[in-house]
């Protein structure tokens, strides 16, 4: 039985660049319904380590719940460049966190890239800054 494609959207944030650092990430249906949502804070880190970070977060979460064919939506365009090859991975640290990524990919049975602008993004957005704000309380 093929399974219906999800939507993974997934942020990085950065107070500072580098400073403190997190990460969200939303699966949801085709019809927006969210189905999980996940955040996390990353410490001190660059915005580009963040963007990784997050999409790692939602990839474990999209395997997890049994989700296979991910749509996925960041607006990092650098990220999403890489992730499809028309970007090298020049950064040391990028090129380990760009290893993990393809891991995961490649336990998906199909997953598309796509760069959004930041406006279709909110719900990451907003959950990689609550990952910063609660890590400050």
């Amino acid at each position: 039985m093929e399974q219906k494609p999800v939507k993974l959207f997934s942020d990085g944030a950065c107070r500072g660049n580098p400073g403190p650092g997190g990460g969200g990430a939303v699966i949801t249906d085709a019809s927006d319904r969210i189905l999980w949502e996940g955040k996390e804070y990353f410490g001190r880190c660059t915005n580009n380590i963040a963007e990784y970070k997050a999409l790692i977060l939602g990839l474990k979460g999209a395997l997890a719940g049994g989700w296979r064919n991910v749509e996925i939506y960041m607006d990092s365009e650098l990220l999403a460049n890489q992730i499809n090859g028309s970007y090298k991975v020049k950064n040391e640290n990028l090129k380990i966190l760009m290893q993990d990524v393809r891991k995961l990919l490649s336990s998906l049975e199909s997953a598309r890239v796509r760069h959004v602008p930041r406006c279709r993004n909110a719900t990451a957005d907003r959950l990689a800054n609550l990952a910063i704000d609660e890590q400050g309380k």
